[in-house]
């Protein structure tokens, strides 16, 4: 044939083609070089208050690394546990500091149960997790994001039973199974696990962030820090590359993955301040069913039904 013949897609012309030369494309997404280990704790307020800065992170650049959740491992008991540093000699003394690290993030938390119901052990719900973890890691993060909510806006004991099998029956496994299975020694020794890898990475704190080439060399970022800090390590380990972010999702596709996000959540994922909230909101949730709640001063939303 002479011509190159084609239908053109866009509008429905069927003739000659025009371009005859052979093109090169490549639409295979970054490859993933760089293994990013999250160190982290159920029970770790800092982490909490990380959270609106990694979601964001993760959402717009996740498709550069490999990301491990891993358990650190904060408190196996109260018996022989102190926390000089941080004032902390007992479980009523993390009450005061879980409150200024709310008041100081935007992150709700209560805390109040220190007082009265305390937390026996993060092993117990970090257990759980690993279970999960093995079946499906997605679930995973989904059960550790649900069990904080429970635990530092809402203040429930995510350490005992009936908490744990509510919470994971809510993601849709069956939560008796999931704790009769968290508190057989695989669990444990999965749980270990982590702490080994925890103590090989050189970590000593949460919530750290270490991010690992192919030649295992890397940095580690200590604590919770902004959007940028995360972006200039992530830059530093892919030199060769220009980072491009993702778009962000929608807030009504996102409040139908999260199904619950605070203000502070919204504002940063949208870079939007606090003043203008309840009119993004309002404006980006038209057509959807949602309600805004308040809890320790901070608004959240969460879709009906």
């Amino acid at each position: 044939m002479k011509n190159n013949m084609m239908c053109d897609l866009e509008t429905g012309v069927c003739g000659p083609g025009g371009d005859t030369e052979m093109k090169f494309i490549d639409l295979s997404a970054p490859t993933k070089k760089v293994d990013l280990y999250y160190v982290t704790d159920p029970i770790c307020s800092h982490c909490w208050a990380l959270e609106p800065v990694l979601r964001k992170f993760e959402s717009q650049y996740g498709q550069y690394f490999n990301m491990h959740t891993l358990m650190g491992g904060l408190l196996e008991k109260w018996d022989g546990f102190a926390d000089s540093a941080n004032g902390i000699n007992g479980p009523a003394d993390v009450a005061g500091h879980w409150r200024e690290v709310g008041e100081h993030s935007r992150m709700p938390i209560d805390g109040t149960l220190w007082y009265d119901n305390p937390i026996e052990s993060s092993f117990i719900p970090s257990r759980v997790f690993k279970v999960i973890q093995k079946k499906n890691p997605e679930l995973a993060n989904v059960f550790l994001r649900r069990a904080r909510e429970a635990l530092f806006a809402f203040n429930k004991n995510i350490a005992q039973d009936d908490m744990l099998i509510d919470l994971v029956d809510r993601i849709g496994l069956n939560g008796e199974e999931i704790i009769r299975q968290s508190k057989l020694p695989e669990a444990d020794t999965s749980l270990h696990e982590d702490f080994q890898l925890v103590r090989q990475l050189g970590v000593r704190g949460f919530p750290t962030i270490v991010m690992l080439n192919e030649e295992k060399k890397g940095v580690k970022i200590v604590g919770a820090r902004a959007l940028e800090q995360y972006l200039a390590a992530l830059q530093q380990m892919l030199p060769g590359d220009t980072l491009q972010p993702k778009q962000l999702s929608s807030l009504l596709s996102l409040i139908q993955k999260e199904k619950l996000l605070f203000s502070r959540e919204i504002e940063e994922f949208y870079a939007i301040e606090e003043k203008d909230f309840q009119t993004f909101v309002s404006k980006q949730l038209a057509n959807a069913d949602f309600k805004t709640k308040e809890v320790l001063g901070e608004k959240y939303i969460s879709i009906i039904g």
